[in-house]
Order: C-alpha cells, then sequence, then structure tokens
C-alpha cells in the first residue's frame, strides 16, 4: 500500500463534531509521508471552506492535497463546452468556476447559449420553480450537458438524514432525456483523477469512507480497495449490501494499527 484516498464528512466530522482520534490520523499519514488526497461530495462549500473547518477541528492540510467535485467539473468545462454553463450550486461554490465566467441564480429560461446546467446540492433552496428553471434549460436544442457534482443519495446533519444532489440530477435527468455526467464520486472518472494527481496505481492506493456505495463502491470499480468506518452516515444495513469492503474499522482512528498490520504481515 502506497497512498490513502479519504473521505471527510462522516469520516473525520460528523454533525459538527470531530471524531474521536481522527486528527492524529493525519499527523501519521504525514509522519510517514503517505501520499494522500481528500475525496469529497461536498458542495456547500468552496475549497478554502473547507479548508478552514479542517483547521478548526485542528487538521492541519493545503487545498492542493482536496479534490472536489467543482474543481473536477471546472476541468471538464474547460475542455469542452464553450458556451455558457448555468450553475445550480451553493453560492459558496460560485467561486471555483469563476474562471468559466458562468451564470449564476440564473433565472431566464429562454436563454439559447447554455452548454451546460450543473448541479450541486442546494438542500432547502430547491424548490418547483428552480427544479423546472433547470429542467427548461436541458430542454433546449442543442441539449447541454447535465453535469452532476456527484451522486450522493444523502447524508447525515444534526437533525437526521437529509437528501443530497442525487435525487434532484435523477429528477431533472428522467424528465428531460438527459443523461448526466457525473464529477464526484461514485464515478469512475473522479477517482481515476485521484490517481493521477497522487501518481499511484490503484492496486496500490486505500479508499476510506462512510458510504458503502459512494466511497467503497465507488473505489472498489476502479481497483481501489475500500475501508468502511462505523461513522457518519453508516449503517448496519451496509454490511448486507452487494458492495462488499476489504475491511471495516470503528472509526478512522483504528486506520493507523490496520495499516501497520497489513504491512507487517507482507513482510
Amino acid at each position: 500500500m502506497k497512498a490513502i484516498l479519504f473521505d471527510l464528512d462522516g469520516v473525520f466530522y460528523e454533525e459538527g463534531q470531530m471524531v474521536p482520534g481522527a486528527a492524529d490520523v493525519i499527523d501519521w499519514v504525514r509522519n510517514h509521508d503517505i501520499p494522500h488526497l481528500f475525496l469529497t461530495n461536498t458542495t456547500s462549500r468552496d475549497r478554502q471552506g473547507l479548508l478552514e473547518k479542517l483547521q478548526g477541528f485542528g487538521i492541519q492540510t493545503s487545498t492542493d492535497k482536496l479534490l472536489t467535485p467543482a474543481v473536477a467539473a471546472v476541468a471538464w468545462l474547460q475542455k469542452h463546452v464553450r458556451e455558457k454553463t448555468a450553475l445550480f450550486v451553493p453560492q459558496a461554490v460560485e467561486s471555483e468556476f469563476a474562471t468559466l465566467d458562468p451564470l449564476t441564480g440564473i433565472e431566464d429560461s429562454d436563454r439559447q447559449d447554455i452548454g451546460a446546467v450543473v448541479l450541486g446540492d442546494l438542500g432547502q433552496r430547491w424548490d418547483y420553480r428552480l427544479l423546472n428553471n433547470a429542467f427548461r434549460l436541458l430542454m433546449k436544442t442543442p441539449q447541454p450537458y447535465l453535469i452532476a457534482l456527484g451522486m450522493t443519495r444523502y447524508w447525515k446533519a444534526a437533525d437526521g438524514l437529509r437528501l443530497d444532489v442525487a435525487p434532484f440530477v435523477t429528477a431533472l435527468a428522467h424528465a428531460s432525456g438527459v443523461s448526466p455526467l457525473v464529477l464526484g464520486k461514485p464515478s469512475v472518472e473522479f477517482y481515476q483523477m485521484a490517481l493521477q494527481r497522487l501518481a499511484v496505481e490503484a492496486e496500490n492506493t486505500i479508499m476510506v469512507g462512510d458510504d458503502i456505495r459512494g466511497d467503497i463502491g465507488g473505489a472498489k470499480q476502479c481497483g481501489i480497495r475500500g475501508i468502511l468506518v462505523r461513522t457518519g452516515k453508516f449503517r448496519k444495513e451496509d454490511l448486507a449490501s452487494d458492495v462488499k469492503p476489504d475491511a471495516v474499522l470503528g472509526s478512522v482512528s483504528e486506520l493507523p494499527k490496520w495499516w501497520e498490520n497489513k504491512e507487517g504481515s507482507r513482510r
């Protein structure tokens, strides 16, 4: 094993609280010079906002260690779309798309110069008007791309489980007939981008996450081993899923011991 991919929400913190011992794991990673990235589908904050949140929990890192769907989307859009991009993302993430000069908070569904419609997790901002506006843009001829910033089904908030972006992407894809391009977990392209950034092979990499499908299932599609933690959105029913993790840990704090035991058994 040479590299580690980490999910954030539900692995290092949950419901606004730090997972005990999680910060020590990053100290261990740095002390052992283990290449790593944080892979998150979070679209409620830009990378700087995520960095500040992690620093508040005592986790020291840098923005180049954060791979988000917005970063992946900008890279893809710069290569493939010349027309305007319409954003349906939280305001805090709009800054990540600044180089594209996108349309934000769009109200004019009659525009004809839209090449892509980008969807993130708008949470309680979603309503019929906003969904219908995105739908009308997707019904233009030629049809724009539908870009999904991840396909997370739900997440765990302080008041319980909440819908994430996937249900809204699915609804718009069904209504418009446009197949979404997923730039985030669990897409293979997203994991491949992470491997390219670390310059490592899939078989030498592990993914640590709390989402049996987005984290573990997505990683295993690429040949990356998946470690499921019993924090965040983990439910015991996950263990009966058709997706089988390579290991199940009580929390990320158990990772160093698991890693050292595995490496010791190989010698």
